[in-house]
């Protein structure tokens, strides 16, 4: 079998080195000159700043597939139990992550934390509507606001009234069902045995585990090669056109967003990709000397900043200094039509408004349409039907976050080695 895999992001890189494993046959296409897609890193002014994401959990997958790159002596190890704030009311207040942290916390009122605990008896939330309606049928809407709402809509840079719980929520609503109290199973993982995944990094960044993966399998990857097209032939076998040829596969993956892949299959398939949205963002990169510990903070639904949240690299990584702040998303769109100037200039304010800490700007950038927004044109997915042959190995079928892609590349490649 020769497969053909389109895109030489994490996944795409996975996918070729789950399959060289196994001995198949593989040629990788990634249209951009480096590999890694997101996942990009590079040193400013002495500091390793990422212009994707800022960490990775270190889960079994991801440990698997460090060891087999040897660059397990590269990894920097977060503390997994390091605190986690949310911006309310004109203060940083602690994430609870335990009974006891719940009962301590300032994040949410008495009257708050009575109405959440009411949840078991609570019938089903809402499954027809919105992932605010249904967060807030289950817990409250101050628990909505100040807790569930920035944590969830901050994975995916969107606002959950405007996300259908029927795509967003799929699993926390399966895990309802299963269980008949989403408290009861958050108070199970609290009590069991299975710790969390550290977060970490690398001595280079992130950027450093796909960099890996691309010298590991080189022969087999294509840089500055956009697949052009997708095309059947007589055989039951697959065409890709590139620019300096076609190659003839058995089967093909797809790790393209989903207007390329819309592009690339045409009529092939039913459902209209292209309507797909994606979130974009602003990040800006700021120097600090506050000595600040744990992940971050997230901002709450009702706050007023700009910054929907800022990951504190100095506090988990050796990475002393450097703090991260994301503003745009679906909230505030127009964020990237700023100059850097005006990005920079409220990052640095709004981070000492929060921590009382001045800071200066180290750079800024812009993910333009990267993030799923998984709002109403999700409707589009029931309609999805692929052709034999072809796999899509995306966050927009699939899950979001690094651990997430390394771990649906492995099975897809485990069941085209079968």
């Amino acid at each position: 079998m020769r497969v053909g895999i389109v895109g030489g992001g994490i996944t795409g890189l996975t996918v070729t080195h789950a399959l060289r494993a196994q001995d198949v046959t593989v040629n990788t296409f990634e249209a951009a000159g480096r590999p890694g897609g997101v996942i990009r890193s590079e040193t400013v002014d002495g500091m390793c700043l990422e212009y994707g994401p800022q960490r990775i959990r270190a889960t079994p997958a991801v440990r698997t597939l460090i060891d087999e790159l040897g660059l397990a002596d590269t990894v920097q190890e977060g503390d997994p139990d390091a605190p986690l704030y949310v911006y309310a009311d004109g203060a940083l207040r602690t994430v609870p992550r335990s009974v006891k942290a719940f009962l301590r916390t300032d994040l949410l009122s008495w009257r708050a934390k009575l109405r959440l605990l009411r949840e078991p008896f609570v019938p089903s939330g809402p499954t027809d509507g919105s992932a605010k309606e249904y967060f807030e049928a289950k817990f409250g809407a101050e628990a909505y606001d100040r807790l569930l709402g920035p944590l969830f809509g901050g994975i995916y840079a969107s606002d959950p009234a405007r996300m259908p719980a029927r795509h967003s929520l799929q699993r926390i609503i399966s895990l309802e069902h299963e269980h008949g109290s989403l408290l009861r199973v958050a108070l199970d993982r609290l009590g069991s045995n299975n710790a969390t995944p550290p977060p970490i990094t690398f001595d280079g960044g992130l950027e450093t585990l796909p960099t890996a993966l691309y010298n590991r399998h080189a022969a087999h990857v294509e840089l500055n090669t956009p697949v052009l097209g997708v095309t059947p032939t007589a055989t039951g076998a697959w065409e890709l056109e590139t620019s300096w040829g076609s190659t003839v596969v058995d089967h093909v993956v797809l790790t393209t967003p989903a207007t390329e892949t819309a592009e690339l299959l045409g009529e092939l398939i039913e459902a209209p990709l292209e309507r797909l949205t994606y979130n974009s963002l602003a990040i800006v990169h700021l120097e600090t000397a506050a000595r600040l510990a744990g992940f971050g903070y997230q901002t709450a639904r009702s706050s007023p900043l700009h910054t929907r949240g800022v990951t504190w690299n100095t506090g988990l990584f050796d990475r002393d200094g450097l703090v991260t702040a994301f503003l745009g998303g679906m909230d505030e769109p127009d964020v990237l039509e700023w100059t850097d100037a005006r990005l920079g200039s409220v990052a640095a304010t709004e981070f000492e408004t929060v921590t009382g800490h001045d800071a200066n700007v180290l750079a800024v950038t812009r993910l333009a349409d990267r993030i799923p927004a998984y709002d109403e044109s999700w409707n589009v997915l029931p309609f999805l039907s692929l052709p034999d042959g072809i796999s899509l190995a995306t966050n927009y079928t699939g899950r979001l976050g690094v651990p997430s892609r390394i771990r649906e590349a492995i099975r897809i490649a485990e069941t085209l080695a079968d």
